[in-house]
């Protein structure tokens, strides 16, 4: 039932000493700084997880998996209320598709996005000089089924990503841990075949620095194609918000 200010009477207003501070409104610049380190970090732990395994084997398939999950979790609770916690082209662009972004950020975010995978991965050559292809990833498997691959795990995760980030049914709270979990299982699934990328930020940075080109368009478009599918798939469906209070 709506509640008495929602009808229109105004609520007591709040005694000076209870007074909420004023929130200043966050300008671009600052979400786009949040992009950039969101996305630095995410480079820097998940591919540097893939360096030290191959330098130690420590890790394992699953230790880089948990990396790359845990990672996306912990900077999407600390920025995400600044600017989204996109960390990803794709998502970016999804976004915007759906109208959820206004034009005039999109540059401005995949230039932090870019940015800050650059800057992790050039982090990385200078700590693991004999880092290889610093986690740059390449298919295992034919191509058709590389692409096929990238593109259906990256539309589970923007499916995921719009579900817990636009719908306010779902429950927010745990938008780090359903991102960051539907990342991880990715990675353990379709790792060993593709790198499971869905985030062309991350694939472009360590290749870019590494020289590792080859393949590189399709991890540029298949999770472009992947996750605007999964956004339009999870707004096509969602129904009606304001008829969850009839129930």
């Amino acid at each position: 039932m709506p509640s008495a200010t929602d009808a229109g009477t105004p609520a007591p207003a709040p005694a000076a000493s209870e007074a909420s501070p004023t929130t200043a409104p966050i300008g671009l610049s600052q979400k786009v700084g949040a992009e950039a380190v969101g996305t630095f970090a995410l480079v820097f732990a998940g591919c540097g997880a893939i360096v030290v395994q191959q330098q130690t084997g420590a890790l394992g398939h699953l230790g880089v998996a948990l990396c790359f999950g845990m990672v996306v979790a912990v900077m999407i609770y600390a920025t995400g209320h600044i600017s989204g916690a996109h960390f990803n082209p794709a998502v970016t662009l999804s976004f915007a598709a759906l109208g959820r972004l206004a034009p005039a950020q999109i540059a401005p975010y995949l230039a932090g996005q870019v940015g800050g995978a650059l800057a992790a991965a050039a982090l990385l050559r200078l700590l693991f000089e004999a880092g290889g292809d610093l986690g740059a990833t390449l298919p295992s498997a034919g191509l058709g089924q590389a692409f096929v691959l990238e593109v259906v795990l990256t539309f589970f995760l923007m499916f995921v990503i719009t579900a817990v980030a636009t719908d306010a049914r779902a429950v927010g709270e745990l938008a780090g841990l359903a991102i960051g979990g539907t990342v991880a299982l990715c990675a353990l699934f379709g790792g060993p075949i593709t790198g499971a990328s869905m985030n062309p930020a991350r694939s472009l940075a360590p290749a870019l620095v590494s020289g590792q080109l080859q393949h590189l368009w399709l991890y540029l478009t298949a999770p472009v194609l992947g996750a605007l599918a999964g956004a339009f798939t999870y707004d096509k469906i969602r129904g009606n918000e304001a008829s969850a209070d009839d129930h």
